[in-house]
């Protein structure tokens, strides 16, 4: 079964062997490393309480290479629900020891064993359930699910004290266990008061009885356009009761290509909080049965579930067709089919990680491909394991999205990157504008969203003050998807009205006349000594951000990393003590 990778996190360079390790035994892993103290690492920060704080916010299991007091005086404030909680565990420098921490219900013990393992010593494992009986059952393995937790740790404490326990039902991870179970000829003998049982059905558990829902059930929904979605979860829901089945049991649920994004389907995969998987017509397994050769939602059951599998529910209304099919084994959904395409559009600031918010770093550490300008995927930092990089050319914009789009189609999670705001003369336009003029029907089907970024605007302004307090507008230089004449418009109306300018692409190598003429409009109806704020290569190395006023600012100040401020008749410059300056302009407006 799948899981998510676990972040490895290091605070000083004598770990990254030891991190490495860890990592190779972790297919899809990345080693995060503190700025300044660490290098070759997947990803750099700053702050380790923030970044511990986020991954555990986001379920991401947590492999701290230092000591476990400071991982917990970190996570302290976070720690309500442990049925919420990731795995987390402190490994010493060395890899002398692991010590798990947190997430004793989302198989932090397992986890603790793998990388012992791997490191050649012994987990510091305290948990007596998990050290006597070889298995955790407040944890099952993923494909199954307990249904009644609230009784485990009575249960439990009933079979440490030498209570027998009958297992019904088959699961090898039970049956291979070191749990006191009875034998066959014990199984009605009076001393075997507790029961384990293992059963797709939805039965009532009790305190004596743990019961686990294996995820074997396979169902398939077809003819979904015009139902509403919550009639559709209802419809489900029948359907299960009617078969007897336990909702935990569901593995997923499963249709053809050309229902991907229904909002039914949505509604019923975020109701019961299983995937949603597709097939290609081609995919679908033939049937011999007459009674089901017709039955599109028979066949993607079967399909889905696998060998030796079997229908057991076929129900049709005018509006939906559903079919469940029973595997022989827990299904892995993630392995079967493909997924519906994401494409999300992402800022990732003016500069690299530290500018990025945690919603950013999330989509570029989950997709499958990073598609955007070279320059601009160096800047989201390294990819990990299983990612593929897509680089094309500044100038490439709407073929960059078509090829993105397209990716997303096939069933991948695309990140599309660009650098500040992905909103502003960025990538997000480019998308919706080939959405809009190519209309290919497989893209109507993408979870698309835009993540926004800091914005260069944004990145000077801070970095001098406020010169962006009042009302602002945003013009770009570059008249190659606009003609000239409408840039002249609009920078000749903002400078009447009174607006700061925030002005990106300023100049180019092919635009070196353009900023002069802007200068030229400028000062018909704006003073001269209005101050003008020059950010350059803003988050990055070399950042540097300079004032002057209108008069004295000349084209050859400004290059193609430049961004350029214009104040209103209001923009103020307060002298620092040492020499510096802010600008800012004023909240309150002065005729």
């Amino acid at each position: 079964m799948n899981r998510i990778p676990p972040a490895i996190v290091i605070l000083g360079q004598n770990s990254l062997p030891i991190a490495k390790k860890i990592s190779a035994h972790f297919p899809g892993s990345q080693i995060y490393g503190l700025i300044d103290r660490t290098s070759n690492t997947d990803i750099n920060f700053s702050n380790f309480g923030e970044t511990l704080r986020e991954l555990f916010a986001t379920e991401t299991p947590i492999i701290g290479i230092c000591a476990a007091g400071i991982i917990i005086r970190t996570l302290a404030p976070l720690l309500s629900d442990k049925r919420a909680e990731p795995p987390v565990l402190a490994v010493a420098e060395d890899g002398s020891a692991v010590v798990p921490l947190l997430g004793g219900l989302h198989g932090v013990n397992d986890l603790a064993r793998e990388i012992a393992a791997a490191l050649g010593v012994q987990p510091a494992i305290t948990t007596t359930g998990d050290i006597r009986f070889r298995t955790a059952l407040l944890s099952p393995p993923q494909g199954y699910y307990l249904a009644n937790p609230e009784d485990a740790k009575t249960f439990i404490s009933n079979l440490l004290a030498g209570a027998k326990v009958r297992l019904e039902g088959a699961a090898s991870w039970l049956s291979e266990s070191n749990l006191p179970l009875a034998q066959p000829s014990e199984r009605i003998a009076p001393d075997a008061k507790l029961t384990i049982r293992v059963t797709e059905k939805a039965i009532a558990p009790t305190p004596d009885c743990l019961v686990y829902h294996p995820q074997i059930v396979a169902v398939a929904l077809t003819k979904l356009s015009n139902i509403e979605p919550e009639i559709a979860v209802s419809f489900v829901q029948q359907v299960l009761e009617n078969a007897g089945l336990a909702a935990a049991s569901v593995a997923g649920f499963f249709a053809l290509k050309d229902e991907m994004g229904n909002p039914a389907l949505e509604a019923v995969s975020q109701y019961f909080k299983v995937p949603v998987r597709f097939f290609n017509l081609s995919e679908l397994l033939e049937l011999d049965s007459i009674e089901f050769i017709e039955n599109k939602a028979a066949q993607i059951a079967l399909t889905a579930a696998g060998a030796n599998s079997h229908l057991i529910e076929c129900d049709r209304t005018l509006s939906l067709n559903c079919a469940i099919a029973l595997a022989a084994e827990p299904i892995n959904a993630s392995a079967i089919g493909f997924s519906r395409g994401k494409l999300a559009i992402v800022g990732t600031g003016p500069g690299g990680a530290p500018w990025m918010s945690p919603e950013v770093k999330e989509i570029l550490r989950e997709a499958t491909d990073w598609v955007g300008y070279k320059f601009y995927l160096d800047l989201a930092g390294t990819l990990r394991e299983g990612q593929k990089r897509h680089d094309s050319d500044n100038r490439e914009e709407i073929d960059r999205a078509r090829f993105a789009l397209d990716l997303a189609a096939s069933g991948k999670s695309v990140a599309v990157v660009s650098s500040g705001d992905p909103g502003i003369f960025a990538m997000a336009a480019a998308v919706f504008e080939a959405i809009d003029f190519d209309a290919k029907p497989e893209w109507q089907g993408i979870d698309i969203r835009v993540a926004p970024g800091i914005s260069a605007m944004q990145a000077a302004a801070a970095a001098i003050g406020a010169p962006l307090g009042h009302d602002f507008c945003v013009i770009s230089l570059s008249d190659i998807l606009k003609p000239w004449e409408v840039i002249e418009q609009r920078i000749a109306a903002a400078a009447i009205a009174d607006f700061a300018i925030a002005f990106y692409n300023p100049i180019s190598k092919q635009r070196i006349w353009q900023l002069a003429r802007a200068i030229e409009i400028l000062l018909q109806s704006r003073d001269a000594n209005t101050p003008v704020i020059l950010g350059r290569n803003l988050g990055r190395p070399g950042q540097s951000v300079r004032v002057c006023t209108l008069g004295e600012f000349q084209p050859e100040d400004a290059d193609m990393r430049t961004l350029v401020i214009v104040g209103s008749s209001q923009t103020r410059i307060i002298p620092r003590k040492y020499g510096d300056v802010w600008v800012y302009t004023p909240r309150r407006y002065e005729k």
